[in-house]
């Protein structure tokens, strides 16, 4: 299969980087621990809370919409971009399965007692619609789901639409625990929110370069597998923190992502044509 129109001439830059787990508690913590320079956390770190929700709001809003909205926000202030200027595309690989197992076992008990708050919680795009209301934020924005393959066919997503508009856009990948009867289905287990700002030229703030290129593997596509993964073991998007692991060495990097049951995501990283450094 050939690569999605436009993937040709794919490369773009990473201005801004957010990253949150229980024990990968924000980029600056995470990049030091994920270099092996310092020991990640015993004891979880309580779940985010964003300071772009209200006090009510912070309170009242699910894991999925905390951990999404705290790494975005985190990666825009590195970027130094103004959050309701950028497009997004968000990417969960089962959106909060948490609300959708309470509104389910509601509907079984007493449906006319459904939530309404918890129903709009419920849908896919929950995050970014927060994300939109909390930033004032009228650009587009893109909400995606590819079972396992999620995080790469979200960067796809983000990196095309950055080519197509040469513009900038906020990247933001997040997955949570399940619950109920979904989890002997859909398996997942912690928090974990991942955020980059992405754009089509080397700015002052860029701190690496991405070239993507699609390739159909030989058999079933398999990802490069973290050496840190036992510090997101189980979460669905646990595959992203192999490009995470990449950014926070700062070295040039090759590292494969899957698309598809025999596609494979090539993401390539150097550090020579960016006018910052990640040191």
């Amino acid at each position: 299969m050939s690569a999605p129109r436009g993937m040709q001439d794919s490369s773009v830059y990473v201005d801004g980087i957010g990253l949150w787990a229980p024990r990968l508690p924000g980029w600056e913590a995470a990049r030091s621990i994920l270099r092996g320079e310092a020991e990640a956390p015993s004891a979880p770190a309580p779940r985010p809370a964003p300071a772009l929700l209200a006090p009510t709001e912070r309170r009242r809003a699910p894991d999925s919409v905390a951990v999404a909205l705290d790494v975005a926000a985190a990666a825009c202030t590195a970027a130094r971009c103004e959050p309701r200027s950028v497009p997004s595309v968000f990417a969960s690989t089962y959106g909060d399965l948490a609300v959708t197992d309470s509104v389910c076992e509601q509907l079984a008990r007493a449906p006319l007692d459904t939530s309404p708050t918890k129903f709009h919680n419920s849908v896919h795009n929950a995050a970014a619609g927060y994300w939109a209301i909390a930033t004032g934020c009228l650009q587009p924005y893109s909400s995606i789901a590819a079972q396992r393959h999620t995080f790469g066919a979200g960067l796809v997503a983000a990196v095309l639409s950055v080519l197509s508009d040469s513009a900038r856009v906020l990247y933001v990948a997040y997955d949570i625990e399940a619950r109920g009867p979904f989890a002997t289905m859909a398996r997942s287990r912690g928090m974990l929110g991942a955020a980059l700002v992405l754009a089509p030229q080397a700015t002052a703030q860029s701190l690496a370069r991405l070239a993507l290129t699609v390739e159909e593997a030989e058999g079933q596509a398999t990802p490069a597998r973290p050496r840190n993964a036992a510090l997101v073991e189980g979460n669905a998007m646990a595959s992203c923190l192999a490009l995470f692991e990449a950014l926070a060495e700062a070295v040039p990097r090759r590292l494969a992502l899957t698309l598809g049951q025999s596609l494979t995501l090539r993401v390539a990283l150097d550090y020579a044509s960016t006018p910052s450094g990640m040191t």
